[in-house]
């Protein structure tokens, strides 16, 4: 794992589009801690007020209703899409959320509050598409996102431990306050960045500007262009049911070990780790195997070694289980993000309808997701419903390699 002085050489030594990278990636990691708390409590906050798991699952597939309409309508209305206008509205929407959710205990005020969830995640997966398709070259696109999902991962990572020292029994006000905390750190670097961005120009030619069309023609466009990236949609959409069977069921797993009091955090914490090392040496990876190889193949060793998890009845056997499973499988994310955006720069004039469908079915795992998860976790318990995802994502994996195409190009 690099050391703060191995980051602060690269950083030195970078070209104007790679600080810019970093400088993004450390928004990233503040707003990816500010979210990690409230993504971590959430089903804790919903659940403890008496309410089902399979119903905790349907309330938290609800953000993502809101957001796969809120995924087209932005492909409709943007005329050219910028990352620092969709990350201000991001930290705008991020600043609700919280305070409807602690405030709520109903399932109506958590559907709202799942709204705005849905809302402000879909914005930040918009603009850091076009932030890296704007500021990397597409050599580099793998590797941008590489760098960008460790200070994610790293995010993440810290943010359930976090909000684990703060819960005893129930969600207090502390969680909450230590979120805001986070968000405020994001929106400094969010400034800093629009400051500094705006010194160097891009490292690609000036994006051209969108006509608008209306609703049948945006349509026909989702149609055919969704038909040629059906196999990485296919996969995209697996990859999302499977993170939403973690943060729905992981913080919730204490309860299969009464005697290990912490080992929810430290469940989620082996699934966001791995990404702190793999990140670093994806690009090399892809480069040599290839983008959308690379991705389905870790992501099939990922779900063959998940499979195994019910099997196990030791806690710290299932924790290194997870942790080995989520180490492959973190390779297959910024693959699959490095296919999109190679996409969008080889084809600008259709990359609202790229980045529509990639939310779109990003949007429609996390509907799946939560809800399958919260009813398997009702009917089997924790450990086998992680069992049963892995043995699906071995049959998509399969599939998928048998089925895509060596080379798709966005021609319409």
């Amino acid at each position: 794992m690099p050391s703060v002085a191995n980051l602060y050489l690269r950083l030195k030594s970078a070209k104007t589009g790679n600080r810019l990278v970093y400088v993004f990636s450390l928004m990233v990691f503040f707003w990816a801690v500010f979210d990690g708390i409230v993504s971590f409590i959430t089903p804790i906050v919903i659940t403890q007020h008496g309410i089902s798991k399979t119903m905790m699952g349907v309330i938290i597939a609800s953000s993502s209703v809101a957001g796969a309409i809120i995924d087209f309508l932005l492909s409709k209305v943007l005329e050219n899409t910028h990352y620092r206008r969709l990350w201000l509205a991001t930290f705008a929407i991020c600043g609700f959320y919280p305070l409807i959710l602690g405030t709520a205990s109903s399932v109506p005020i958590f559907v709202l509050a799942m709204a705005l969830w849905g809302f402000y995640y879909d914005l930040q997966n918009f603009g850091t598409f076009d932030f890296v398709s704007r500021k990397s070259k597409p050599e580099e696109h793998s590797s941008s996102f590489g760098v960008i999902s460790i200070f994610k991962s790293l995010g993440y990572l810290i943010a359930p431990i976090i909000a684990g020292l703060t819960i005893v029994e129930v969600v207090t006000a502390l969680p909450f306050a230590l979120a805001f905390v986070f968000l405020a750190i994001a929106f400094l670097f969010f400034l800093v960045l629009s400051a500094v961005g705006e010194k160097g120009k891009s490292e690609l030619p000036e994006k051209i500007a969108y006509k608008k069309v209306n609703v049948l023609v945006e349509l026909h466009l989702w149609s055919k262009i969704g038909f040629i990236l059906l196999p990485v949609l296919a996969f995209t959409l697996m990859l999302y049911i499977f993170d939403a069977f973690f943060w729905t069921v992981g913080p919730l797993y204490s309860s299969e070990f009464a005697d290990f009091k912490d080992f929810g955090g430290l469940f989620m914490t082996t699934y966001t780790l791995p990404m702190l090392v793999t990140g670093w040496f994806v690009g090399p990876i892809t480069r040599k195997f290839g983008k959308k190889k690379t991705a389905f193949w870790s992501f099939l060793a990922c779900s063959l070694i998940l499979s195994t998890l019910f099997y196990w009845k030791s806690p710290i056997i299932v924790l290194l289980v997870a942790l080995l499973s989520s180490m492959i499988g973190s390779i297959a994310w910024p693959a699959v993000k490095g296919c999109f955006v190679d996409y969008i720069t080889e084809s600008y004039k259709y990359e609202k309808e790229i980045e529509g469908l990639q939310d779109f079915f990003t949007n429609i795992g996390y509907v799946i997701g939560p809800i399958l998860a919260g009813v398997l976790s009702d009917r089997f318990g924790n450990g086998p419903t992680f069992s049963l995802l892995g043995i699906v994502g071995v049959v998509v994996s399969i599939i998928l390699l048998l089925k895509t195409p060596r080379e798709i190009k966005v021609k319409v």
